[in-house]
């Protein structure tokens, strides 16, 4: 089974929030056995969305291998004003390339979704996620970690993410790497 690790932020570096929940989560799903690759928006090189070109992008090529590829996906974005960053909503639209594909889209594959805020919003994040994972025919686990990001990390060792969420996220790795039920 294979696993990628969708990093909407445009956050750079291992210590920043996305770095840190991505690792936690490359760590958990190799310990598992998955073949487990984050794909980090940020260093991607995805262009603004344009159909009109003649020559699909490298980096869209790239990523669309990548997201097709992947049994289960695990999207995680920070809040932005209420919903996702854009370029990470642009990421995913070019997905449309695929739209000729015998299975199209996401068709059937399984997305873990983990969305961050400084308040109690995220779950509008989670929401946005849901919608489009659903509109490029995934399926959304039912549980999702919308996340009160200074309950993140440890108190005592903030270099750590918190048993609180260390717990959500290996319920929702143990999910979402389970066998899946057949569906109809």
């Amino acid at each position: 089974m294979k696993a990628i690790i969708f990093n909407g932020s445009l956050e750079r570096g291992s210590e920043s929030t996305s770095g840190r929940i991505s690792q936690y989560f490359l760590e958990r799903l190799e310990k598992s056995g998955l073949q487990t690759e984050i794909f980090t928006l940020a260093d991607s090189g995805i262009p603004l969305f344009d159909l009109s070109l003649t020559k699909k992008p490298l980096a869209v090529e790239r990523m669309t291998q990548l997201f097709l590829e992947a049994d289960v996906h695990f999207w995680l974005a920070p809040l932005y004003h209420g919903s996702i960053p854009g370029v990470m909503k642009n990421c995913l639209d070019w997905l449309e390339v695929t739209a000729s594909h015998y299975q199209p889209y996401l068709t059937d594959k399984t997305v873990g979704l983990v969305c961050w805020a400084d308040g109690l919003q995220a779950m509008q994040g989670i929401n946005t996620m849901d919608a489009v994972a659903k509109s490029l025919r995934a399926w959304p686990l039912p549980f999702s970690i919308p996340i009160v990001r200074p309950a993140l990390f440890d108190q005592e060792d903030p270099t750590n993410i918190s048993a609180l969420y260390s717990d959500k996220f290996d319920k929702l790795i143990s999910i979402a790497t389970t066998k899946r039920i057949e569906r109809i």
